[in-house]
């Protein structure tokens, strides 16, 4: 991950930086409070509460550390900045599938924000790499695990 740019919308920078503050000021201290309260009940050595606890603040420690690489290496799409006459990052995307016969709808996020289910496919998938540059009315087609999918470009917004 070093080195390489994270790209990022607005939304997906504003919402590792709350994540990074919940973790650093709120998660933190509940889990100093947690291995306090286990140390008070004795010998460590047979007490599962303060591995959990331990186990805990190394999982808060480790995704703050990720988190930091990620932000330090963020470069943030201005989303009024994007041009809508082609697909890029930053774009919500409507397309037509033409398999199920069914419209679709995809933001086109860096792939830190990628996330599926709710919709935000990553500009380096196989969709979204094959969607990046197109324009409106334009069929693509992409290789994927299941197969060649095939879509048709209905629209490019904003995010």
């Amino acid at each position: 991950m070093d080195g390489k740019k994270n790209l990022l919308t607005y939304a997906g920078l504003k919402a590792l930086e709350d994540e990074m503050h919940d973790l650093k000021v709120v998660r933190r201290k509940e889990v100093a409070a947690k291995i306090k309260e286990a140390r008070e009940q004795g010998d460590l050595s047979e007490n599962a509460e303060y591995d959990a606890a331990k186990d805990e603040q190394r999982d808060i420690e480790a995704r703050i550390e990720e988190i930091e690489k990620i932000l330090k290496n963020a470069e943030v799409v201005v989303e009024d900045d994007v041009d809508l006459d082609r697909i890029n990052v930053g774009c919500t995307v409507k397309l037509y599938d033409e398999e199920y016969e069914e419209e679709i709808e995809y933001q086109i996020v860096g792939s830190t924000e990628a996330n599926s289910l709710m919709g935000k496919i990553s500009n380096e998938s196989p969709v979204g790499k094959a969607l990046i540059g197109a324009t409106t009315g334009q069929e693509i087609e992409v290789e994927t695990q299941v197969g060649i999918c095939k879509y048709r470009v209905l629209g490019i917004q904003r995010s």
